[in-house]
């Protein structure tokens, strides 16, 4: 148990690395530490190309650093105290040492509160994406939060 959490994210790599093989090439094969497979086929292939787009979530800067190294996105964590935007400065640094421009790596922020000030915060720092914190809660309650989700994404 303990070498399959001391490898955790070298085994995340490769499984993303392994997809990757897998929806662009016709023929894929991959042999990484953890995971390899022989020439093989698959399909259907994903509709975006080259892939759909590997977003990884984790905080600063272990989080930061594999989504600069492999990643299409970050989705830092928040809501743990202290200023997630503030963040961001640092995290394009690391961009920027390992090659990548900023456009290549977007940043999602994940359970948002819906506070319009806030929004246009996280926009005028740079943020691609913001995904709402809704309740699972019955219509009446989530269609109303979802209207003002959209006016507040609207306005910001």
């Amino acid at each position: 148990m303990a070498r399959r959490f001391g490898t955790r994210f070298k085994l995340m790599r490769e499984r993303i690395e392994a997809m990757k093989e897998i929806w662009a090439h016709s023929k894929p094969k991959y042999s990484g530490e953890l995971v390899k497979f022989d020439e093989m086929m698959q399909w259907p292939k994903p509709v975006q190309k080259p892939h759909p787009p590997i977003i990884v979530g984790g905080g600063f800067p272990q989080g930061a650093r594999r989504a600069a190294a492999y990643a299409d996105g970050w989705m830092p964590i928040g809501g743990r105290g202290g200023d997630t935007l503030a963040l961001l400065p640092p995290f394009r640094d690391m961009l920027k040492a390992a090659g990548r421009p900023e456009a290549e790596v977007p940043v999602t922020l994940f359970g948002v509160g819906m506070d319009g000030e806030e929004l246009k915060r996280a926009r005028d720092a740079g943020v691609e994406r913001v995904v709402f914190g809704i309740p699972a809660e019955a219509r009446d309650k989530v269609l109303p939060l979802l209207d003002k989700g959209a006016a507040l994404m609207r306005d910001a």
